[in-house]
């Protein structure tokens, strides 16, 4: 009879669809992996994948034990928590899947902060430019830009956010009516890999073309400190990129909101729980801390150049 590591390695691939992506996650090499899927498969004397150059695919009968297995790691987490219960801090390893933003400039300040009350918590932050598969368990909760519309997950909005037009002071000190920004490079999303409908920030300007683009935020961020040209930027970022200044505020301002996604099976995890609730607390209080710094009187003035 198969033991839980065997079904926690086929779970990993079943997710994952590679073995290459799910040995990171078992902390093991693709070798091993290989083999105890084998071992596994002999075991039960069945295929439970379809091997191809393209990955890992589930045959009938990996699909059902797929579900299976998805439940009892489920009724495990369940007993795991009912022992956090027992102890004053969380412990275990949670990880996040967010947007890069997020990731980059809310997250780590947030979760240093969680991690600090709760010495025996490991906390990974996986910042992907695409919308996380929580079906797959690539993460315990994601935070998104809109609102999941279908799975069987639990959405809570967490917090409105800001964006403004922004440029390298230089620039920006050239742009004072909506006409001067012909002819200034746009800076901005690689137009086919926008990956949510609420990151199509210059579709909202009625912008051309992007001279300078990509699909991370962050770089688009150093693409803007570098005078590449005029973008979104949120205002969030300001505090940390002293190279740039707000331009067209009474014109042209976005908003937007970050949504805490969780597994609907994962209502009654105490442990996951209060991790959301400490989490979203951070968020909310990190971005309305960053953003009034972005337009703090008393320090740099981000408005003009």
């Amino acid at each position: 009879m198969p033991n839980w590591d065997d079904l926690k390695v086929f779970l990993a691939v079943a997710r994952a669809e590679s073995l290459s992506s799910a040995a990171p996650v078992l902390k093991m090499d693709p070798a091993t992996v290989s083999r105890r899927i084998a071992r596994l498969e002999d075991e039960l004397g069945a295929a439970l994948f379809l091997k191809s150059p393209q990955g890992y695919a589930l045959t009938d009968l990996g699909e059902r034990m797929r579900d299976r297995a998805a439940e009892a790691e489920e009724t495990m987490k369940l007993a795991f928590d009912e022992g956090q219960k027992t102890t004053e801090g969380l412990t275990g390893q949670i990880r996040i899947g967010a947007p890069d933003g997020s990731a980059n400039y809310i997250l780590p300040q947030v979760c240093a902060t969680i991690q600090k009350a709760n010495p025996g918590l490991e906390i990974q932050i996986l910042a992907l430019p695409r919308v996380i598969n929580l079906s797959r368990r690539e993460a315990d909760m994601a935070i998104t830009v809109s609102p999941p519309e279908a799975g069987r997950l639990t959405v809570q909005k967490l917090t409105d956010y800001h964006l403004h037009l922004a440029a390298h002071a230089d620039i920006a000190a050239r742009i004072r009516t909506m006409a001067d920004l012909r002819g200034v490079p746009t800076v901005g999303y690689i137009p086919d890999m926008i990956f949510d409908r609420e990151l199509d920030y210059l579709g909202d300007l009625g912008a051309g073309g992007v001279q300078m683009a990509s699909n991370s935020v962050a770089v688009q961020a150093m693409m803007l400190r570098a005078g590449g040209g005029v973008g979104f930027i949120h205002d969030f970022i300001m505090p940390v990129a002293p190279e740039l200044r707000f331009v067209l505020t009474g014109d042209v301002a976005l908003t937007r909101s970050f949504y805490l996604v969780r597994h609907a099976a994962d209502r009654r995890n105490d442990r996951l729980n209060r991790f959301a609730t400490a989490l979203a607390t951070g968020v909310r209080a990190e971005v309305a801390r960053l953003e009034a710094r972005a337009f703090d009187p008393e320090g740099r003035d981000h408005l003009s150049a």
